[in-house]
């Protein structure tokens, strides 16, 4: 008698949203909680990671956790044996047939870890499986916390995940009609002369962990303000989002 081996078991994305857990959507949370295996970027010193506190809430408690560990930097030749690793150790789980969900805060699809985790674990095990289930985004958050449209009407949106010369800002503002800053703790001493110049400073919003209990909206806009780095600006150029 032959014994075929399982499928492969599914590795879904799910989007946790950018802090609040009940941002989840249903069908994220549906899947969230039938897989029996749950894993998501690991914490630094001992800590949670942001993903792993949102969806503690909904976790059952012999539902197995697999922090995964990947090293907050941009040099390839290091994050690469990271995504590597990451992928293997999600692999021992599919190829047995067990569904996994990666659970990502934001959206999974939205300068997400999942985008470099999945690349990687398809091109190590091309039999691999990964559906992503979408969700909310911060600059989306961001524009429900200051009670404002992100856009509207025919305005041109521009979203930065960071900003490493100050020039691609000013080329941004040249053409949008609004433009969001991602993590803009680390520069926003670059970001205010910009503002300053173009007089934009009364129509720039900064939201501090968008839906976190701990969210702070500063609005307008004050030139020397001390940012987390989970903080983002929204920054009207023409026309109004009111």
């Amino acid at each position: 008698m032959t014994f075929s081996s399982p499928s492969p078991g599914t590795l879904y994305g799910i989007s946790a949203g950018p802090g609040d857990p009940e941002l989840i959507s249903l069908k994220g949370l549906r899947i969230l909680q039938r897989v029996s295996y749950v894993a998501f970027p690991a914490g630094t010193n001992g800590r949670p990671g942001i993903a792993e506190q949102i969806v503690t809430p909904w976790l059952r408690p012999e539902q197995k956790c697999l922090p995964l560990a990947f090293p907050y930097v941009r040099d390839a030749d290091i994050l690469t044996p990271a995504w590597e690793a990451a992928a293997t150790t999600l692999w021992q789980y599919l190829d047995r047939g067990e569904d996994v969900a990666f659970v990502t805060e934001g959206d999974a699809s939205f300068y997400s870890t999942l985008t470099y985790l999945s690349r990687t674990l398809r091109q190590l095990y091309p039999s691999a499986t990964v559906e992503t289930i979408p969700g909310v985004t911060s600059p989306l958050a961001a524009a429900a916390a200051l009670g404002l449209p992100l856009t509207s009407g025919s305005q041109r949106l521009a979203v930065l995940p960071a900003l490493y010369h100050i020039e691609e800002l000013e080329a941004a503002m040249d053409w949008a009609d609004v433009v969001v800053l991602m993590k803009v703790g680390s520069v926003y001493d670059r970001v205010i002369p910009v503002l300053q110049r173009r007089q934009l400073l009364d129509r720039a919003y900064a939201v501090e962990r968008a839906t976190w209990p701990q969210q702070v909206v500063y609005r307008p806009l004050l030139p020397d303000l001390k940012l987390s780095y989970f903080s983002l600006l929204v920054v009207e150029i023409r026309g109004s989002i009111v």
